[in-house]
């Protein structure tokens, strides 16, 4: 889950918890807001820590990168 998602997921949970006043047959939309913004902040934070982890920068070895020089030929003829 990425984080436009998470507050997209906060955000509606907040509506549905706050803002509306209706009421669905069997359904507690209070109840259901709460979960959507328990699960929009689980996923930020969970987001938060997959992203900080995948900042982090690991060398393996001290020995420089060997280059190799690449050369073009240029005396064979293109293809028609």
């Amino acid at each position: 889950m990425g984080i436009g998602t998470s507050i997209f997921l906060i955000a509606l949970g907040a509506i549905l918890t706050f803002a509306l006043d209706a009421s669905v047959g069997g359904i507690n939309l209070d109840v259901v807001g709460w979960i959507l913004m328990a699960a929009g902040v689980l996923g930020l934070i969970m987001t938060t820590l997959i992203w900080g982890r995948r900042r982090e920068v690991v060398t393996t070895s001290e020995q420089p990168v060997e280059y190799r020089r690449v050369e073009e030929r240029r005396d064979i003829a293109p293809p028609l």
